[in-house]
């Protein structure tokens, strides 16, 4: 059956409208995903301005964030407007303004013929613009509005329902981006609230160990025997070597690893007075990331191991050299070489049955780390060697 001529303009018009009706659809399907990428905030607003405008075939939109102080809508970001209004133009956000309508009621506002609105006056930007006809939803955040968004045109005709539903699901879309930047800009706030708390119980860790040390240092000088005096020295040089981890965790933004070498060089630095005048060489790669509770452990060993090479090593020297080595093995261990050329133990020493206190700390340490120590064999001097995993948990 021919279709009756008279019905062309009409089916032509359907036919329109359900091609805009599908475009409008991708547009949010598309800005759905933006969404879901965590695109940018900046990005995000510049994206839904543009989408939208597309998809109500508008010249302009643009997106209005409340500021409770001014009690007035700053343009954030928008399509097709003048420079200089973007960040800077604002309109009234009270209930005689189109947008603060829509604000303060949370109700959609179409103003079809703008020359001719009688229930709300028309802002000076859109004026200065020639806009004709405008649209505005609101734009929630994260339990308080965060603002507006509108549409406007200068062209003739009308916005619609179908129109005032794709805005909503445009806004309600960038919303809930609104929400999830605001809820990470208050999770970054406590963020920052607990490194600072996290740096103060650093701070007081570090100098309560300080003074510990300090008070163990001048007993040890103040004891008058020799044997006494030599073990506080060690628990004084034990304690400073835990406070220099907390001083570095102070200073550092990654709160649960430190850099190895870096610790270890201060540690050495530490090191050198009370072994002197034997010399510690280290040889080392730029970096390690070592977990900071487990470089605790590494630095007592180390502090074990190189202040008896130091007080036993070289006994007919003045002096003579400790060498420290830090080797990644792979991207699983990292092994740490200590050695000396000086005596070495007696023959018959084994260390698995020592009674010394700095060979049962040492061992005790090791297990603690998941590491393995082991005294390699040698014609000249002492050599260790520790084997410690980069990751390691006690359930492993």
């Amino acid at each position: 059956m021919e279709e009756k001529p008279g019905n062309e303009p009409e089916e032509g018009l359907t036919s329109r409208a359900l091609r805009l009706r599908i475009r409008q659809q991708e547009l949010l399907a598309e800005l759905g995903v933006l969404a879901l990428q965590r695109t940018s905030f900046a990005d995000m607003l510049n994206h839904t301005a543009r989408m939208t405008a597309e998809g109500l075939r508008a010249e302009f939109c643009k997106i209005m964030e409340y500021i409770p102080a001014e009690k007035r809508l700053l343009v954030r970001a928008g399509i097709g407007w003048d420079e200089g209004v973007v960040g800077k133009a604002t309109v009234g956000a009270d209930l005689d303004s189109p947008a603060g309508y829509a604000l303060q009621t949370g109700k959609p506002v179409i103003s079809n013929h703008l020359e001719n609105e009688e229930r709300f006056r028309t802002p000076g930007l859109l004026v200065e613009h020639g806009i004709r006809r405008a649209m505005n939803v609101i734009l929630q955040g994260d339990g308080l509005p965060f603002g507006v968004l509108e549409v406007d045109s200068r062209s003739e005709g009308e916005f619609g329902e179908h129109d005032i539903a794709f805005l909503q699901g445009a806004a309600n879309i960038l919303g809930m981006a609104i929400e999830q930047q605001q809820y990470q800009r208050k999770l970054q706030a406590a963020l920052d609230r607990h490194q600072v708390l996290l740096k103060e119980v650093n701070h007081r860790v570090k100098n309560s160990l300080q003074v510990v040390s300090s008070m163990l240092h001048l007993q040890a000088n103040a004891v008058g025997d020799p044997a006494v005096s030599e073990r506080l020295m060690e628990a004084s040089t034990r304690i400073s070597a835990v406070g220099r981890a907390y001083n570095r965790l102070a200073y550092n933004a990654d709160y649960e690893n430190i850099d190895l070498v870096a610790y270890l060089r201060e540690v050495i630095d530490d090191l050198e007075p009370a072994v002197a005048p034997c010399k510690i060489r280290l040889e080392a790669p730029s970096e390690i990331q070592f977990a900071a509770d487990r470089a605790i452990l590494v630095a007592l060993i180390i502090n074990e191991l190189v202040l008896n090479a130091g007080r036993h090593a070289y006994p007919d020297s003045k002096d003579g050299a400790i060498r420290l080595q830090l080797i990644p093995s792979d991207e699983e261990t990292v092994s740490i070489s200590i050695r000396d050329d000086g005596v070495g133990f007696p023959g018959d020493f084994d260390p698995a049955r020592s009674k010394r206190l700095g060979t049962r700390i040492v061992h005790a340490l090791a297990g603690q780390l998941g590491a393995e120590l082991v005294k390699q064999e040698t014609t000249v001097g002492t050599h260790y060697r520790l084997v410690a995993p980069l990751h390691f948990s006690p359930a492993d």
